[in-house]
């Protein structure tokens, strides 16, 4: 339980759910919530009622990265607990065994890849109706190449003044693939999960660089992702990457922090590239439940999503003041369980490529500012755009498709609700959250091969690419 609490203990009078719970604009359980194409509205609220909770106790998974934090905070500083909550949280092995926690009622709730909730509603991989109401973060991966595959790619890399120009284009990559394919031997690299922000944006950068990361064909069962390949990626889990590219089994990897500087750390790679350098300011993780938990505990739902709020706006304010001791916090063996210092090599505005090249990166991980909590549904329909781009989507989808799954999945409204409630409240400014869009961002061309994304037109957008499928294509 927070800080350090039983659940008997907190319920015995120590901390009652009734104490805690925030007085706020609240809402029946009658009704609030209801699934239909997506989660609807929630009816009247009576002012000044309290929000009475339909679940207290909560258990909640995660993945040993960095861009848990939201979690790990909410729970450290008591949100969670202001909200009436009795939380648990538990690491996972792996994605998959994230993911079948939610699915079958294990979790109420996971730290998860952008991707899971959207493949696991469309029915690629496991098929179950995943909803988020709130997005953890921005950034926050890099990509790492061994040793002796950076000693290759340097002589293709533009320098100044004894050091790599970044960004590092995957072009510098291509003449060592090729080599290895000539001799023929395989380039292999890891990334986390099919459907994992790591998969799209290492295939994103390494087709913006003339290398094909192969597709997928589902409809043949064929899910490895490796037909037509030049360079071969596999599902490595996030902590074991280090030592898989440490063995040679791998020869670059696309991970989320620490571990791109862990490689660092124990001299065994260098990254070349972050997220940030590839798609500035991409979406990251979502915080997953199932859209039937949704409904049947809306104001459980409106609790979480405030206490994870506010440990966002706690993560960024004051230009990143709180971050050394998010640092200590993750460090603990229960979260993340690497060092302080390499954790803070990311975490406090700073990142290191090769060993002793540091440079100031100060929106590597972003969780509250540019609006990045609020789950655009333009965010969504990007990683269907790649999901249709490498295979995973088979056929050919009309633009309308794409919204539909969108809205199916990303919940603004439960978001703005919770938002609104903290800014009642006096926890939250109301400039902070995007009141009045329309979920969509404006068109983004801020990608490492100047490509403009509009998630109004993503057919279009799919079109665009040299490599990948488009149109009515097909493997």
């Amino acid at each position: 339980m927070s800080k350090g609490k039983t659940t008997n203990e907190i319920k015995n009078g120590l901390l009652s759910s009734v104490s805690r719970r925030s007085v706020v604009a609240g809402i029946t359980a009658a009704g609030a919530l209801g699934v239909t194409g997506g989660i609807a509205g929630f009816p009247g609220i009576a002012r000044g009622a309290e929000l009475e909770l339909e679940k207290e106790e909560l258990k909640f998974g995660f993945i040993k990265l960095t861009d848990m934090a939201p979690i790990a905070i909410a729970y450290e500083k008591g949100y969670f607990e202001d909200e009436g909550l009795f939380v648990s949280v538990e690491a996972q092995a792996n994605w998959k065994v994230l993911l079948d926690g939610v699915i079958d009622g294990n979790l109420d709730g996971a730290h998860m890849l952008a991707g899971q909730p959207l493949a696991a509603t469309i029915g690629f991989g496991t098929k179950a109706h995943i909803i988020t109401p709130f997005s953890m973060d921005l950034n926050g991966n890099g990509i790492t190449v061994s040793n002796e595959i950076w000693k290759m790619m340097k002589k293709y890399v533009p320098m100044k003044d004894g050091k790599p120009v970044h960004p590092i284009k995957a072009d510098a990559l291509k003449p060592i693939v090729e080599k290895f394919k000539a001799e023929g031997k395989p380039f292999n690299m890891g990334m986390v999960f099919p459907v994992s922000t790591h998969n799209y944006e290492l295939r994103y950068w390494l087709a913006a660089g003339g290398i094909h990361p192969g597709f997928y064909a589902p409809h043949k069962g064929d899910i490895k992702g490796q037909i037509n390949a030049d360079a071969f990626l596999s599902v490595t889990p996030p902590p074991q990457m280090p030592a898989t590219l440490e063995a040679g089994t791998i020869h670059g990897y696309c991970v989320g922090e620490p571990w791109n500087q862990q490689a660092v750390f124990k001299g065994i790679g260098v990254p070349v590239i972050t997220d940030y350098e590839i798609w500035k300011n991409n979406p990251e993780k979502v915080f997953g439940i199932r859209a039937d938990f949704a409904q049947k505990y809306p104001n459980t739902t409106l609790a979480m999503t405030k206490a994870l709020i506010r440990a966002a706006i706690w993560l960024d304010e004051n230009n990143n003041a709180n971050r050394k001791e998010a640092v200590k916090i993750l460090a603990k063996p229960q979260y993340v369980g690497a060092d302080e210092e390499v954790i803070a090599n990311s975490m406090t505005g700073t990142f290191e490529y090769e060993k002793g090249d540091k440079r100031a990166v100060p929106d590597f991980n972003v969780f509250f500012r540019y609006f990045a909590t609020y789950p655009y549904y333009s965010d969504a329909i990007w990683y269907l755009s790649q999901m249709r781009r490498w295979g995973q989507i088979s056929e050919q989808k009309p633009d309308k498709w794409y919204t539909d799954v969108a809205k199916r999945v990303y919940q603004p409204s439960i978001y703005l609700k919770a938002a609104q409630m903290l800014i009642d409240e006096g926890k939250a400014k109301k400039e902070d959250f995007p009141f009045g869009t329309d979920g969509f961002r404006p068109p983004q061309n801020e990608f490492i091969d100047g490509i403009t994304y509009d998630g109004r037109k993503p057919n279009e957008y799919i079109d665009k690419f040299k490599i990948g499928l488009s149109g009515a294509e097909q493997v």
